[in-house]
């Protein structure tokens, strides 16, 4: 039973990052981008030089000075995603895995965002509650992949303080400091029958390991002991932004930020639901490693480089674009530990590629009361044929954005914003803890709908 215990936390130290990146609908990896419906309707392009958006108080705190009176701004973005599997999956003794393909994991999900931006002659101070990393995912708990995932849910919400200084009239530096709460839960099934079948003592004389699982008199078969194990872990956290902007003609401006990357140490439990039969055969043997207890495991979240710029065509006209790096090098590895330090398992290697967002975006004055928007982006994927997982259903992307702004008043103005997002097919070729192997193939899309609304005072 040692292998099979190890090889199971292993899983469980990469499901605690995979849940994290499991591929949420709008970005690649875990990173969520939907703190501003202006953004969304141009395809995030602009983020940093924004002239008219208080969510510059996290994506370039340094554009602040753009904003001349107070206001406050509420985002809300529902991002729905549909994904389809379509493969099959063995056990560790080459029998074909039960269950169906696991229904759409995703379902609408609503992701606010508020921000507050106070200027002050040359400074300009602002705060902000939003969402940088996410998604929530839950396929059927009897799928062909369930010895991979069933829950993932994770939520990461930053408040955000940040301050912006005029150097000059056409020259801006501004800074933020983070305060990140992430609280994570994954959970996936154990197929113990293969484990105990595989790895017993034959029951005939001289018959190979693993006969058992083909003796019809052996209490245990693939698949016919399933347990459940799920994990959960939160952490608080500190982190920084830092920003310029520059106006080098009355018509050009170029914006720049970094977002530091945050370290967490995800402290909480792990909970096993273990069939009675396989309770009393580990009791037997004095195995404990399926024994409830607090567990913890590190994790870094991305930094995030930023360079935005805006062409002012005419006055009512602008040109936006975006090109953003993400540090995924940061998740070099995977581990999780029992509360005093044991590991469960060897730590796993996690090789992601830091990945690049290009978007193109513009902004059409119809009227002084209504604005339209529209912008293409590509984005990246961090993830590999080598190491995706379903707990990691991501590939690289196309966004195709609309929306448009309606000024109700001097003081008032509301947001609307669609984006259509079109996914690579991730491909599938993986084992999981309980020795099964899944092959496949992801299919999918996602629908990002916006609203917003800002008060100026």
């Amino acid at each position: 039973m040692q292998n099979f215990r190890s090889s199971s936390f292993t899983a469980l130290a990469l499901g605690i990052a995979g849940v994290l990146a499991i591929g949420s609908a709008d970005a690649s990896g875990f990173q969520l981008r939907e703190n501003s419906v202006k953004n969304l309707g141009r395809a995030n392009a602009g983020t940093a030089v924004a002239n008219d958006d208080a969510s510059v108080v996290v994506n370039n705190p340094a554009a602040m000075v753009n904003i001349k009176q107070s206001t406050f701004q509420i985002d809300a973005t529902d991002i729905d995603l549909t994904a389809d599997f379509n493969g099959s999956a063995t056990t560790a003794v080459g029998t074909p895995v039960s269950g169906g393909d696991g229904g759409d994991p995703g379902d609408p999900t609503v992701v606010p965002a508020i921000a507050f931006v106070l200027p002050m002659d040359r400074f300009t101070l602002g705060a902000s509650v939003h969402a940088p990393f996410g998604l929530k995912t839950e396929y059927d708990g009897d799928w062909v992949g369930r010895y991979n995932a069933v829950k993932s849910d994770v939520k990461t919400v930053d408040f955000t303080v940040s301050g912006a200084f005029a150097v000059t009239d056409t020259f801006s530096l501004g800074a933020s400091v983070i305060y990140q709460n992430t609280d994570v839960t994954l959970s996936n099934a154990i197929d113990f029958g293969t484990a105990l079948c595989a790895q017993s003592a034959p029951v005939i004389p001289g018959a190979p390991a693993g006969s058992n699982c083909f003796v019809a008199a052996y209490p245990f078969h693939p698949g016919s002991a399933d347990g459940l194990v799920e994990v959960k872990g939160d952490d608080n956290s500190w982190g920084w932004i830092v920003g310029a902007q520059w106006r080098p003609t009355d018509q050009f401006v170029i914006g720049y930020s970094h977002h530091s990357k945050i370290d967490h140490d995800l402290t909480g439990d792990a909970d096993f639901t273990v069939p009675a039969s396989v309770a009393a055969v580990f009791g037997a043997m004095g195995v404990s490693a399926y024994n409830d207890g607090p567990i913890y495991a590190p994790l870094t979240t991305p930094e995030i480089d930023t360079l935005s710029m805006r062409w002012d065509v005419n006055a009512d006209f602008r040109l936006m674009s975006d090109i953003q790096r993400t540090g995924w090098d940061s998740l070099k590895q995977v581990a999780i530990y029992r509360d005093g330090g044991t590991p469960l398992g060897p730590a796993e290697p996690f090789n992601w590629s830091n990945t690049m967002y290009y978007s193109l975006g513009g902004e059409w004055d119809l009227s002084d009361a209504f604005t339209l928007r529209a912008g293409i982006a590509r984005d990246e994927s961090p993830t590999n044929d080598t190491t995706r997982t379903p707990r990691l259903p991501d590939n690289d992307r196309m966004l195709y954005s609309v929306g448009m702004s309606w000024a109700a008043s001097e003081a008032l103005s509301f947001d609307a914003a669609f984006q259509r997002i079109t996914i690579d097919d991730p491909k599938i070729n993986v084992a999981s803890s309980s020795g099964t192997h899944l092959a496949g193939a992801f299919n999918g899309h996602a629908n990002l709908w916006g609203l917003s609304m800002q008060y100026r005072f």
